[in-house]
């Protein structure tokens, strides 16, 4: 019997070699676990910049009102089945739909992938799910909109809190007590340098270099991920970023100043690259790094 705190390589051994019919089992049970909470994801993209609950109102078309029924609402299948439109007036739908349920199935399964072969504790995979989720939205609302919700970041914080307080495991900690503390420091201190950052930003150039939204979202990085991912995403995220912004203002031809990007994209693609390869990219830091030389 496999516990929260076991490693993956047990089930793997097990499901992979012995039983691969099981693996493959697991594997689209996964997707279309994923799958489906991306077509929740696309009821908050929709629906939380514009105020409105996520959970009370059913899902409907935006044109003709159309009330969605359920076999209208199965992930990925219904809209292909549809031909991507309503099934009364015939308005199409956003591709979004498609591409957010399709692309978190496939990020959850390359999750569940990573922490088998990692051979990490099994609940270290709750964070990583919930880090996609999180980015998922984040991205796209902040991309449409130029925000990113509390509604989005504190749950994910909470989540990150609570997943350390009953499986510390996730940090290498056994201590049930210290593990919420070190969640709560990793998500702190690279939002308090974000937050830092933004209001003398502000001062100096008398404007909004970040939104709070910015400064929640990565906090939350570091509650589910820990400090070094948090701090690699501001990093990475930052010089994505400035890179980004470089090239809309040459095609543009306006001064960089005046070029107005979503910094929440960049911050969650970060994080993502380094849920998935993060131990690489530490390994080559301290192998290729920067190396200042001895005292003399």
């Amino acid at each position: 019997m496999l516990r929260l705190t076991d490693g993956m390589s047990e089930w793997w051994f097990r499901a992979g070699l012995e039983y691969p019919t099981v693996a493959v089992f697991a594997f689209f049970a996964v997707f279309v676990f994923g799958s489906c909470l991306g077509s929740f994801l696309n009821v908050c993209i929709w629906r939380l910049p514009l105020g409105e609950s996520v959970v009370t109102a059913p899902s409907h078309c935006t044109k003709c009102g159309y009330e969605i029924r359920w076999y209208d609402n199965i992930p990925i299948v219904s809209y292909l089945v549809l031909r991507g439109r309503c099934r009364c007036c015939r308005e199409p739908y956003s591709c979004r739909y498609l591409v957010v349920e399709a692309l978190t199935g496939v990020l959850f399964v390359l999750a569940f992938v990573k922490v088998g072969l990692a051979d990490q504790p099994i609940c270290t995979v709750f964070p990583y799910w919930a880090m996609i989720l999180l980015a998922v939205a984040a991205s796209w609302i902040d991309a449409e909109h130029r925000l990113i919700p509390d509604a989005l970041t504190i749950p994910a914080m909470c989540f990150g809190v609570a997943v350390s307080a009953v499986c510390p495991s996730v940090w290498g900690i056994e201590s049930r007590l210290y593990a919420p503390v070190y969640a709560l420091i990793s998500g702190a201190v690279p939002a308090l340098f974000l937050a830092l950052f933004a209001i003398i930003g502000k001062k100096l150039t008398r404007k909004e270099v970040l939104g709070w939204g910015d400064v929640t979202f990565i906090a939350a990085v570091g509650m589910l991920l820990g400090l070094p991912a948090a701090f690699f995403a501001v990093a990475a995220g930052s010089l994505a970023g400035t890179f980004y912004g470089i090239g809309v203002a040459a095609v543009l031809k306006r001064p960089v100043a005046r070029v107005k990007i979503a910094f929440g994209p960049f911050l969650a693609g970060a994080a993502l690259v380094w849920l998935f390869a993060g131990e690489k990219i530490l390994r080559w830091y301290l192998v290729h790094g920067v190396h200042l030389p001895p005292a003399p």
